[in-house]
């Protein structure tokens, strides 16, 4: 009857599909939800001598390392304290969590999102071991890592638009951070707590209620998506939750960011990739992109379409809180079209690197195997930044990140903390305003919480930016009135005047607003931080060239920090110590010195030699410390005209062999009518210095001068041997084009 109706109504089988796949899916995603929910029910639930039976991968940190305390004692207090637990949680998500997350709804129409029945159920979190630092911690704080799991069996009900639904079997699980500080005299002996998590954590839960809508693949995950997002937001590193236990301490103490150093990572490219899109033919690619994850912060590259060796030329800059601990998170995926916020790209395979191996090493040039994959491996640079609160070493840091020729790298880092403010004005009809401020450095702009009806609002809130030059930032911040849009008043500093305050710091100081009155004050705190790279960061720089090492990395359960030596070994960047002078000669060569007035010495050196075909002049260097081979096309000289009323149309195509995919091709523009070209165009190709051997670089010169029905005239080639040439000092010559 089916097959009839379609046949009648001239629709199409996939009418008839469609439905089967999506049921399907939906059926394949609760299987695997429900099995996960099981194992972090089983977790939440063991007893410790039921603990030999679980499965490897489940057991508790403390089988695993000798250092880490078994807590069976706490789970105890933990089950004895967990109904009185309910009240705090309910506060917390009606007053912190719901807001967020209904406005994080809102592109989703689901702005009157609220939690009407908040119940934990009898299930407590668990504590599967506990880890207490005793070596290089200061004497005014205790650092503890607490393994969490939690997979209870809480009920949560809420609604959105009118309609009804329900969380239940939410399950969390990941290293918790504990800082008890500072530590006082008398009781209750510790200022404050700092809790937050080292990475994010494993989320998942189960809707019910309307789970013929909600439960579906794709809004489920926008809702996972999003209270990820927002645990991240309140207590993944660098965010941190304070909790204040004495009046004696400042809040600022507990609430002020406290990054450890910047990590600058260059994900250069990948190789050998899954082929997950399979044609007719049986010929396969992928059209892969990663996600890098530090902490609460993701980045993203681009998208390289039909490609399984992708090269991504990818930088950016993280901060780390806790390096010791802390690791990068890279997941390569494939990119499909599909339906709007369900998951339709396939993986790839992820990376998982300990921040700690890069520090220790100062600067590293990884292969680094893909797991959860067949094959893949991706080649990530990454450079160590510690901070120094000396100015002198902001010249070195500026020098070498303008040697980068990159966009947005940064020399050190601002610190700010907003205190409070005192007698802002009233708006009209001396109505108390609802004030927050917003903080604008660079590009970049942030807000503090509103604080409803005060002259006198307290925010207690930090930040951090990453900086591109003190000498020339400006921070700018504006309290507003949220009732009325106004401004209240507004502060503007530059970074620079911190140069000469002790230590590059201002510690609680009042700074007038202006536009808000003589008695109005802002109170705040700030800091600036030079980057400067670590010993062993600069030792790599001055040591001989090597190829980039491929990092052996096991199959992960907990944790890969019992590394042996070799897998931890990184290989030096192969930057020499006169790499500056080089990357200044080469620019000088390549734009700053005018052809002309090298010209004649060439000619009269005889390394210009006329050609019937013309020659072309190019400038080739290699930046290791950019891992780029540069190519500089100037001009080309004496093209040949058969017919003097119709000179050529050329362009120079270039290829790197013995490759010709479009990845290895570059062109320049086409110059009309002439036989003298002048072009001044730079083209780069990214590739490390192994590569370098065995490569030729093919110029072509081709007239675009023709009919639509015939190819394009190729005049004449060179093709350079780069072995032969010293790319290092960077090469700038005149070549023969042949036949």
């Amino acid at each position: 009857m089916a097959v009839y109706l379609l046949g009648y109504f001239q629709l199409s089988a996939a009418w008839l599909i469609c439905p089967i796949v999506v049921l399907i899916i939906r059926e394949e995603s609760k299987k695997e939800t429900k099995a996960k929910q099981e194992i972090f029910k089983k977790i939440a639930m063991t007893d410790e001598r039921d603990v030999v039976m679980a499965r490897v991968k489940d057991l508790p940190s403390w089988v695993y390392f000798p250092d880490v305390e078994r807590a069976e004692w706490i789970n105890k207090i933990i089950k004895l304290l967990w109904p009185n637990v309910n009240s705090y949680v309910h506060d917390l998500l009606k007053n912190t969590i719901e807001p967020v997350l209904k406005e994080s709804l809102l592109p989703y129409k689901l702005g009157d999102f609220k939690f009407e029945r908040i119940v934990l159920g009898n299930i407590p979190p668990r504590i599967g071991g506990i880890k207490v630092y005793d070596q290089n911690v200061s004497r005014t704080e205790v650092i503890m890592d607490v393994d969490l799991f939690y997979g209870g069996d809480c009920d949560i009900t809420f609604s959105a638009k009118g309609v009804k639904g329900g969380i239940k079997d939410f399950q969390v699980s990941g290293l918790v951070r504990i800082v008890m500080k500072p530590l006082l005299t008398q009781i209750p002996l510790v200022g404050g707590l700092q809790v937050f998590f080292l990475n994010n954590p494993e989320i998942d839960f189960n809707l019910v209620g309307i789970a013929d809508v909600l439960d579906f693949p794709g809004l489920r995950d926008v809702l996972q998506r999003i209270i990820t997002e927002q645990v991240a937001a309140m207590m993944v590193l660098p965010n941190k939750y304070p909790i204040v236990l004495s009046e004696e301490v400042p809040a600022q103490v507990l609430k002020t960011p406290e990054p450890e150093g910047v990590l600058r990572i260059h994900l250069v490219e990948a190789r050998n990739l899954m082929k997950m899109d399979i044609s007719v033919l049986g010929e396969g690619k992928s059209d892969p992109y990663a996600v890098i994850t530090i902490g609460s912060k993701t980045y993203k590259t681009k998208i390289i379409e039909g490609s399984v060796n992708p090269k991504w030329d990818y930088w950016f800059e993280a901060e780390v809180s806790s390096y010791k601990a802390q690791e990068i998170l890279i997941q390569v995926w494939d990119w499909d079209r599909g339906f709007p916020g369900y998951q339709n790209d396939d993986y790839l395979g992820k990376a998982t690197i300990d921040i700690n191996m890069l520090v220790h090493n100062g600067q590293s040039d990884l292969w680094i195997p893909l797991e959860e994959a067949k094959h893949g491996d991706i080649h990530m640079r990454c450079t160590w930044f510690g901070l120094s609160n000396d100015r002198d070493d902001l010249a070195v840091t500026l020098s070498e990140t303008k040697m980068l020729h990159l966009s947005g790298m940064s020399s050190a880092l601002f610190i700010l903390y907003i205190d409070c403010a005192k007698q802002l004005p009233c708006v009209k009809e001396n109505k108390k305003p609802d004030p927050f401020v917003t903080v604008q450095l660079g590009s970049r702009i942030e807000q503090t919480a509103v604080v409803m009806r005060t002259t006198d609002p307290v925010w207690e809130v930090g930040y951090t930016y990453l900086v591109q030059n003190p000498d020339t930032d400006t921070l700018t911040l504006k309290v507003i009135d949220q009732k009325t849009n106004s401004e209240l008043g507004t502060f503007s500093y530059n970074l620079c005047g911190l140069y000469e305050r002790r230590m590059m710091q201002i510690r609680h100081q009042p700074v007038r607003l202006k536009g808000s009155g003589l008695t109005s004050k802002l109170f705040l705190s700030m800091q600036l931080k030079i980057m400067k790279k670590s010993d062993a960061t600069a030792l790599s720089d001055k040591s001989g060239g090597s190829s980039p090492v491929e990092m052996k990395v096991p199959k992960r359960t907990k944790s890969i920090e019992s590394k042996s030596s070799d897998t931890q070994s990184v290989g030096r960047g192969s930057v020499s110590a006169i790499e500056p002078l080089i990357e200044s000669t080469v620019a000088s060569l390549a734009n700053a010195v005018p052809p002309s007035a090298i010209e004649p010495e060439l000619r009269r050196r005889g390394t210009i030699k006329r050609s019937n075909l013309g020659s072309i002049q190019l400038t080739i260097s290699f930046s290791n410390l950019r891992q780029r081979l540069v190519v500089v096309v100037h001009k080309i000289e004496n093209l040949p005209q058969d017919d003097p009323t119709n000179p050529p149309d050329p362009y120079v195509k270039l290829h790197l062999l013995p490759d010709r995919s479009k990845e290895h091709k570059r062109k320049t523009e086409t110059i009309k009518d002439n036989c003298n070209p002048i072009y001044e165009e730079t083209f780069e190709y990214v590739m490390s210095e192994g590569e370098l051997h065995g490569r030729k670089l093919e110029i072509s010169v081709v007239s675009n001068k023709n009919s639509m029905f015939s190819s394009n005239p190729l005049i004449g080639q060179a093709v350079i041997t780069l072995s032969e040439l010293n790319l290092y000092e960077g090469v700038k010559d005149w070549y023969n084009l042949t036949a």
